[in-house]
This record gives structure tokens, sequence and C-alpha cells, in this order.
């Protein structure tokens, strides 16, 4: 391989050491203008809305006290990132995005599967889209096994954090179409046995050039990345050097 595909994590809010709010709009939009190739966010449903945000407490991103769950809707609606947006929705986010790249979904709230499978079929149907452009993923993989019974036409990612005992076995009862695991728990057995099962192998959260080249020899198809820039011009760098008469 000489590409790592550039997943732009939480939106991707570090481009040239300028930061934008995570899971932002202002974030995604910028990330898309570099001509990503997908864009990661995440969900929760709260009183029958999906707010894109990462952190089930405020503190971090989002000005404020106490637990996402706690608030009321209106609370919600009046919470902002640190560049005075509202916390985006999902549908926002799906508009956004439009056909410019994928979109991998990562469930983080509970009772959330549900409300993504209505969300993307109504914006799929209403927009002649396919959902192909589109993967959902979780830590919690009784929503992902929610998601196969009644929606096996979106693809499912399998987060872990560690390295299970019999790999990516995990994948097959969820009919998983990628696994995507942490960075710092990796090896050759975990990538080539999820390989083996026919599993795109993604990895998160990959920032620096030297875990890029890593992830090169490893041999992963992608990274989830906060840095989106560095990573795109890492893969132009590879590209260039590995053509015939590059040198090497």
């Amino acid at each position: 391989m000489s590409a790592l595909l550039c997943i732009a994590h939480r939106g991707g809010p570090i481009i040239d050491d300028v930061i934008s709010p995570e899971n932002s709009l202002q974030a995604i939009q910028r990330s898309l203008a570099l001509g990503v190739d997908a864009i990661e966010i995440d969900v929760w449903q709260l009183h029958g809305e999906l707010f894109v945000t990462h952190d089930r407490a405020l503190g971090r991103q989002i000005a404020g006290a106490g637990l996402l769950q706690s608030k009321s809707l209106e609370e919600l609606h009046r919470l902002r990132l640190g560049n005075g947006e509202p916390i985006p929705r999902l549908y926002e986010v799906l508009h956004a995005v439009g056909d410019k790249a994928a979109l991998n979904i990562e469930i983080k709230g509970a009772n959330s599967a549900d409300a993504v499978i209505k969300t993307l079929t109504a914006f799929v149907q209403d927009h002649q889209r396919s959902f192909e452009q589109y993967s959902v993923s979780s830590f919690d993989h009784q929503q992902l096994f929610e998601m196969l019974q009644k929606a096996p036409h979106i693809k499912r990612g399998v987060l872990i954090e560690g390295i299970p005992l019999d790999y990516a076995a995990c994948c097959a009862a969820l009919q998983a179409w990628s696994l995507n695991s942490h960075v710092g728990f990796l090896n050759h057995a975990l990538i080539n046995d999820a390989r083996q099962r026919g599993l795109k192998n993604f990895i998160y959260t990959v920032n620096t050039e030297e875990d890029w080249q890593w992830m090169l020899e490893l041999g992963v198809d992608g990274v989830f990345t906060d840095r989106p820039a560095e990573l795109l011009r890492f893969n132009q760098h590879q590209t260039i050097t590995r053509q015939p008469g590059g040198g090497i």
C-alpha cells in the first residue's frame, strides 16, 4: 500500500494547527475542503434527536456541567460549541457532507440505533443517494446487532480497544464490514485475522507520521486522524516516492 484512507476523526478538528471544535460543522467543512476520504462523527439520541458530540458530559468541548442525558431538549438546544455553533444534529451533518466523502457514524449513546436508521434512511430516500456511502460503528455491539436486524444493508464497523483472545471473531455474528481498532493495541495477528475474514481494517486515532508509516507496514486500510491535512500530505509523499523512477 502507498496511501492510507484518510478518515477525519470527529470531523478533523486540527488543520495546520488551526483548531475547530470536535464534531462541529466548521471542522467537517474544512476537512471536506481538503478532499478527505471520509468523515467520522459521534451521535447521541437525546429526547428523540440525534446530537453530534463525543463526550457524555459537558465541560471539555462544550461549556457547562453535568451529563448530556440530564439536560432537557431546550437546554441542549441552547448549548454552544467553542466557536459559537449549536451542537449539530445528524441530519445537518448529512446535508453538509452530501456526496463529498464517506461518512462513519459512531453510536455513543444508548437507544440510538433505531433513530440512526430512520434518519439515514429518510435522507437517502429524499436525496436519491446510496447507503454504500455510509457506515455505522460502535463499541456497543448490542446496538450494532440491532442495526443488523433492522437495517442489514447499512455497513457496520465493530469498535474494539484491545486485542481479543479470538481476534476479530466478534465481527462474525454482526456480519461486520470493518474492524475499527485502537492504535495502542495492534499486532499482525489481529490485522491478518480481520483481513482473512474479509473485513476492512481501520485504526483510531492516528496522528503522527511515525504511526502512519507503521500503519502502512501493517497493511491497514485507513486511519481515523485528528490531523487530516498532514495525513493527506504524507499520502501524497508516499505516492510520489513510490512511482517508477522515484528512487525507492
